[in-house]
């Protein structure tokens, strides 16, 4: 669930230019770890201002690494998920969502001088040894009973790369702050990085309605609270604040205008609602649902996990009708007498609740062009409330016009400076993001409680 140009008085830092071909990258032999990788994450995402810019700053760190012989690269994921990975060979990746939550060079030279740690450590190779299935599905695929989740586990398997232990996780921010130092970048800005990504957790859990004392992904990881606390300890024995470069302007210039979220081809969410112009529908979920979208199904908690909900579609079996695909074994718990056909919006459909141990389920299969798309909703209690809601959001489903399809495009991450009558409301109000502009806006700029001063160079999220 997923990044302008102005004239100089309204704001614009740098007008859009065609950016410049990315240079060769180092020579880092190819595996099927790292093809497989940038697969499960959208492919590489290509934007050559980004791409120098990162690979300037990995040069600086690689040669004030414990390893400088080491050859490294760096590659940007096509993703909108904040999440970074190293593998043995010096293959280093960050998502798109990783960059738009940095907000200084510094920052960013910090989460790369960690990826660097974990290579020089050797922690990849220690880990390998001890790795199993990852265990990664959201709570609502978890929540969901069919028979692919062997699917589900493929597709988001990647995510393992982020099981280091907590000692693992420490060490490499400690190796990653010195030599971010030594390459000449700002030392706090390690904690700086770690402070928004708490921020973008407890923004995530309380979008969800999940309440944790440990925002980071995996229990295995030491809460961020430590890490910040950790990290402001290993900065100050280098120097007092001040000391390094941040160089917040040329890192903010070199993002201007890259994707934000998710990319359009694989569908996009923007607050409840999911619109895929490639595959040509739209879809909305309840109201309190947080929607995130895989790389195999649109996911979605609420209640703190207490109600969740599924979206994915497969071939439609030849000679097969709705009813029979139904009954066909791929959900569990099905109550035949519940099945009833009918239509969404035009469209072909039958509907049908389950039940599976202490949860309920309503399900819903739409036939559209040449695929069917299910819909799973489960919720401990199925009250009428709770079934009035979820027949509103099937109802939802639909086909795309034309029109609609011509004029989707990916949300972009812009950069503005705050103008003398700007606001922190008027900023936020800048942003397309549905739900929680304000503090989607405070967590992507790190706003202290002072809020906005004119001048301010901000990131905002446009169409």
């Amino acid at each position: 669930m997923s990044g302008c140009s102005t004239l100089e008085r309204q704001g614009v830092v740098g007008a859009v230019e065609t950016p410049a071909p990315a240079p060769p990258k180092p020579t880092v032999v190819d595996t099927a770890e790292r093809k497989k990788l940038i697969a499960l994450f959208g492919g590489e995402y290509r934007w050559p201002k980004a791409e120098n810019y990162l690979n300037d700053v990995l040069n600086k760190l690689a040669r004030s690494s414990d390893t400088p012989n080491q050859p490294y690269r760096v590659t940007i994921l096509n993703s909108g998920v904040i999440n970074a990975f190293a593998l043995p060979s010096g293959d280093l990746f960050v998502t798109r969502g990783m960059l738009a939550l940095a907000n200084d060079t510094a920052e960013i030279a910090a989460v790369m001088a960690h990826e660097i740690g974990h290579v020089t450590a050797r922690h990849a190779f220690l880990r390998a040894e001890q790795e199993k299935t990852a265990q990664v599905i959201t709570r609502a695929a978890t929540v969901i009973q069919n028979r692919q989740k062997g699917e589900q586990v493929e597709t988001t398997s990647a995510l393992s790369l982020a099981g280091f232990s907590r000692q693992q996780e420490l060490e490499a921010d400690r190796i990653g702050i010195r030599a971010a130092a030594r390459a000449g970048y700002d030392p706090f800005g390690a904690a700086r990085f770690l402070n928004s990504l708490e921020r973008a957790s407890e923004l995530r859990n309380e979008m969800t309605g999940q309440k944790s004392d440990k925002p980071d992904l995996l229990s295995t990881h030491p809460s961020t609270p430590e890490r910040i606390s950790a990290a402001l300890g290993e900065a100050r024995q280098i120097g007092a604040p001040g000391i390094g470069e941040a160089a917040r302007a040329p890192y903010l210039a070199a993002l201007d205008g890259m994707t934000f979220g998710d990319d359009p081809k694989d569908g996009a969410i923007s607050g409840r609602r999911f619109v895929h112009p490639r595959l040509g529908f739209a879809f909305e979920a309840p109201e309190g649902f947080a929607l995130e979208n895989s790389h195999a199904a649109v996911l979605g908690v609420a209640n703190g996990g207490a109600e969740a909900l599924r979206l994915d579609s497969v071939r439609a079996p030849e000679g097969k009708s709705l009813s029979d695909y139904l009954t066909s074994g791929w959900i569990d718990g099905l109550l035949s007498s519940t099945i009833e056909t009918g239509q969404v919006n035009g469209l072909p459909a039958v509907f049908a609740d389950a039940r599976a141990g202490e949860w309920n389920f309503r399900v819903a299969v739409i036939a559209y062009r040449d695929d069917l798309y299910r819909i799973i909703f489960a919720v401990k209690a199925l009250t009428p409330e709770a079934r009035q809601n979820f027949t509103t959001s099937i109802g939802s489903f639909r086909a795309l016009a034309p029109e609609e399809i011509k004029t989707a495009s990916a949300l972009r991450l812009r950069i503005v400076a705050a103008g003398a009558r700007d606001t922190l409301a008027t900023l936020a109000a800048r942003m397309a993001v549905g739900d929680h502009a304000v503090e989607q806006f405070e967590m992507l700029n790190e706003i202290a409680e002072a809020g906005v001063k004119p001048g301010d160079v901000c990131k905002i999220v446009a169409n």
